[in-house]
């Protein structure tokens, strides 16, 4: 189908359905942050649902900390870090590994976009989520590959309870004057549901607290305090059609996920020197260099229980088409050999994947939770436009697992598995469109990717314990995880102009393996809530991008190697409830990470985050000028030097931010399902400190964080 067609034929359904948005009062519940309360759950079933560190986060949350991006609204948690890459895109990271280290999955389905990239985000409209689940270490045997560092598990999975519900959000923040609306609307009759939303957002170039910028020993001045070219748009739009009857529950979900924005200019090489481009002419408009991405998902998920009381058994199905569609765009400049390109698409991604999941779980005896199920997995990604960075490449993957939850004692749980996963890549052959000269004084097209078929398998496993002891709750993990190396790993060849170096990879890698302890302690009272997670992290074969001396058509060379690197470090989080309506916390983490062999033997890894520490105070009024759940907080964020590093990296100054947040709730009406008008304001960086974020791509051009921003959102939910 002709992809406008598509997109403009789900647009319609969507604004059919839902000039509103879909709310579901009953189910936005406030989850603080230190807890790890959802829904109903008491807090000790919650903290013995795994052996791992988790964190589930409602609406609520998303909303009150709503940042610009799904991950800059989550960075507050503790181990969680995004990897900001511009004003209104952030990639996850989770104990310093991002990438393909760490696995999103949207519903049960993997999240395949392009996410090998330094400047690509993730593809998803947070406005259209429930409830957000992260998983702190290997989260591999239920997804496989890719979850070395956890899992971000993302859900939309309510179900209405009424004719006709829905929500209405409108937000705007002040730093890229960002304006936005968010609508989603629901209903049931019967066994019959659906669900509809709808975001759009649209903003400027956004501010910083510096009035230059060096970059490669060139000066550049920003006209007021403005990254020029950093302005963009969202157009998102999602609808779930569900059936529920007795034992049978199936799930259809349609999303389709539009972005757009630019890259700021002087970061994309050096060539805004001698553009024509007047960038500073409007702070809202999208020159080149930029890009556009679009993901659309078709989905299904069915349940069926069958079997009885005694022997109870569910059979779930997950299925799901995704297609990425991304472009790159700038200006048609020379570099090295390559003459004038033709035209401004620099690079174009078109991908297909195909996932289906099966599983059963079931209960033996009572005491033993069997969850045993099947992935497989299919992705086609073709590549076009003048620059290479990465080959066209198929690959094909399926994994069998099996997991049990034993439990022993109403307070003493032992759970453990073993997975079996198998990989096939193919790469494809790419050669330049433009001739270099060779060694022996002739022209060629000269090789960048050679025809490369590899094989990847794995066992892993894992074994947890969790114990309840009254007021103490102990937890541990130890297990193994595995991430095959990805096409660009094992097939580029090419000048990345976003960093502006030559890129290598190398087709003899093999998986990387992990091995890794999580362990947790907490100790609460109707006063104190305290809660330390350490973990333990060994790779013997980690995958990264090696800065060499050599350099390549003027630009440094980077190659792909491998090394052995062990990393340590923990997580804590602290509540103290002065009285009922005040509460403070602190929380924060730590890590340290060190390669023990290889060229950088003795050095830490790239992009480490440094240790951080908050403090915050949180006030819930609960009176007449508070309406429906308000809320006063302030917290101060505290980041330490960092200069563990690893050359040409540069130290990062240590900082101190000061944020604050309020919000409340009108009823408007009296009853048990009342339409709410509801009010949350917050404020970012107050002092407008000029600091640089270690895990930041922007750092390496010596661009700061951005500047003082107040971000507001109302909401009506009927």
């Amino acid at each position: 189908m002709n992809r406008i067609i598509r997109d403009n034929i789900l647009l319609f359904i969507v604004l059919m359905l839902s000039f509103e948005a879909l709310a579901q009062s009953k189910s936005d519940t406030i989850v603080s942050l230190e807890e790890v309360v959802v829904e109903a759950n008491s807090r000790q079933k919650m903290l013995m649902k795994a052996p791992q560190s988790m964190v589930s986060v409602g609406q609520s949350f998303l909303k009150q900390n709503f940042a610009g991006s799904l991950m800059q609204s989550l960075d507050k948690i503790p181990g969680v870090q995004a990897m900001s890459i511009g004003s209104g895109l952030s990639k996850p990271a989770i104990r310093g590994l991002g990438f393909n280290r760490m696995l999103v999955a949207e519903n049960g389905i993997k999240h395949e976009g392009q996410q090998w990239g330094d400047d690509h985000g993730l593809e998803i409209d947070q406005f259209a989520l429930d409830n957000v689940e992260i998983v702190k270490g290997a989260g591999a045997l239920h997804y496989g590959s890719d979850a070395i560092a956890g899992v971000l598990n993302l859900k939309s999975s309510y179900i209405p309870s009424s004719g006709v519900e829905g929500e209405i959000n409108l937000l705007g923040r002040t730093n890229n004057e960002s304006a936005g609306l968010s609508a989603r609307v629901g209903g049931r009759r019967n066994a019959l549901w659906y669900r509809a939303n709808l975001t759009l957002i649209d903003y400027a170039d956004y501010k910083v607290p510096a009035d230059s910028i060096q970059y490669h020993s060139y000066y550049i001045k920003l006209k007021d305090r403005r990254l020029r070219n950093t302005a963009g748009k969202e157009r998102n739009g999602g609808l779930h059609l569900g059936y529920l009857s007795g034992r049978f529950l199936t799930t259809f979900y349609l999303s389709d996920v539009y972005a757009k924005s630019g890259f700021f200019a002087d970061a994309h090489g050096l060539e805004v020197r001698l553009s024509e481009i007047d960038y500073d002419r409007s702070r809202r408009d999208i020159d080149l260099p930029y890009h556009a991405v679009n993901h659309f998902k078709a989905m299904n998920h069915t349940s069926y229980h069958i079997g009885n009381e005694a022997f109870p058994i569910a059979i779930e199905g997950d299925f799901a088409f995704q297609n990425n569609f991304r472009q790159e765009f700038a200006e048609p400049i020379s570099h090295g050999y390559m003459p004038i390109p033709p035209n401004s698409l620099e690079r174009q991604y078109d991908k297909n994947t195909f996932t289906a999941n099966l599983c059963a779980k079931f209960s033996l005896a009572r005491n033993h939770n069997i969850h045993a199920g099947f992935n497989s997995e299919h992705q086609h990604n073709q590549r076009s436009g003048w620059g290479f960075i990465i080959p066209d490449f198929r690959t094909t993957a399926w994994g069998t697992f099996v997991f049990d939850k034993w439990k022993i004692y109403d307070n003493l749980i032992v759970s453990g598995g073993v997975r079996i996963d198998y990989i096939h890549t193919e790469i494809d052959e790419y050669r330049d469109w433009y001739r270099t000269p060779a060694e022996n004084g002739d022209e060629e097209y000269k090789i960048r990717s050679e025809k490369t078929e590899r094989n990847f398998n794995s066992l892993t496993w894992s074994l947890g314990v969790n114990y309840d002891l009254n007021q103490w709750i102990f937890k541990a993990n130890i297990g193994k995880s595995f991430r095959a190396p990805i096409p660009k790993e094992l097939g580029s060849d090419g000048v990345n102009y976003h960093i502006f170096r030559y890129e290598k990879g190398n087709t003899n890698l093999q998986p990387e393996e992990s091995y890794q302890l999580d362990a947790g302690a907490n100790w609460h009272n109707e006063k104190l809530d305290i809660q330390v997670e350490p973990f333990v992290n060994f790779f013997p074969n980690y995958i990264y991008l090696n800065p060499a001396s050599d350099y390549y058509e003027g630009l440094q060379m980077y190659y792909y190697t491998q090394t052995r690197v062990f990393r340590w470090g923990f997580e804590f989080n602290a509540i103290y409830k002065v009285i009922s309506k005040l509460e403070l916390n602190m929380s924060g983490d730590y890590l340290y990470s060190r390669q023990l062999s290889g060229d950088k033997r003795g050095y830490t890894l790239p992009f480490s985050p440094p240790a951080s520490v908050a403090l915050g105070a949180k006030y819930l009024p609960q009176t007449k000028w508070s309406g429906r759940d308000g809320y006063i907080s302030v917290d101060l964020r505290a980041v330490a030097l960092q200069n563990e590093i690893v050359p040409p990296e540069n130290a990062t100054a240590g900082y101190v931010l000061l944020n604050a947040a309020a919000g409340r709730a009108f009823a408007l009406g009296a009853g048990g399902h009342t339409p709410l008008l509801k009010i949350s304001l917050q404020a970012n960086n107050l002092l407008n400190r000029r600091y640089y974020d270690h895990t930041s791509f922007y750092r390496l051009i010596d661009v700061p964080e951005a500047g003082r921003n107040f971000s507001i959102m109302l909401g009506f939910n009927f």
